[in-house]
């Protein structure tokens, strides 16, 4: 019990000292060719330590921070904290298929965040940071159920849900590229080695 307490006040102090801080600077203005790219969707609780990390990575175009599964049209941030709009806080990947996989990428998701985390990630707990791969067909879905299979053969209890896709809707600016802008780290996101 004193765990979940501590965890949450954690998560209280890390969203009062980001979510408030002053110490913003203006949205990074990006040159993106999106010429064959693809999208990808992926939940691993709070998004700016998700789309911070997946943006490091080679074949990845771009990242925004969003929310996806539920069933409020085009929600705000605030609403969906609340956790009566049904999202969670997603991450809509673009990228390069030719210079990296989707399974690539679905290998990155699940080494940057608990995979076993059944009520939120880290010190983020509610139904809105819950883990989920949105699928956009069955090749995705089917490559994403055999990386939870090898991740269970290593001993991993995965609290992941696979669903279809659904409408993707962008948080507002203040979200985007949030640790870029902040020169701030990731307080429930590190990578970790998991797959060979």
């Amino acid at each position: 019990m004193n765990k979940y307490i501590l965890m949450i006040a954690f998560g209280v102090l890390a969203f009062m000292t980001t979510a408030f801080s002053k110490d913003i600077s203006e949205p990074i203005t990006k040159n993106i060719d999106y010429t064959n790219t693809k999208k990808a969707h992926f939940a691993g609780g709070c998004f700016w330590g998700v789309e911070h990390l997946f943006e490091k990575q080679k074949g990845v175009k771009d990242v925004v921070s969003g929310f996806m599964g539920g069933h409020v049209p085009n929600p705000s941030y605030k609403a969906v904290i609340k956790g009566d709009t049904g999202h969670v806080e997603t991450v809509e990947v673009v990228y390069n298929p030719s210079e990296i996989s989707y399974e690539s990428l679905a290998k990155l998701f699940f080494e940057i965040h608990d995979s076993t985390q059944k009520n939120g990630q880290g010190p983020d707990i509610g139904s809105q940071y819950l883990s989920v791969v949105f699928y956009e067909n069955d090749e995705e879905k089917r490559t994403t159920q055999k990386l939870i299979e090898i991740l269970k053969t290593k001993g991993y209890n995965v609290a992941t849900t696979l669903k279809p896709s659904s409408p993707f809707y962008a948080a507002e600016t203040f979200h985007q590229d949030y640790y870029v802008r902040t020169g701030k780290t990731p307080y429930c996101h590190v990578y970790k080695k998991i797959f060979d």
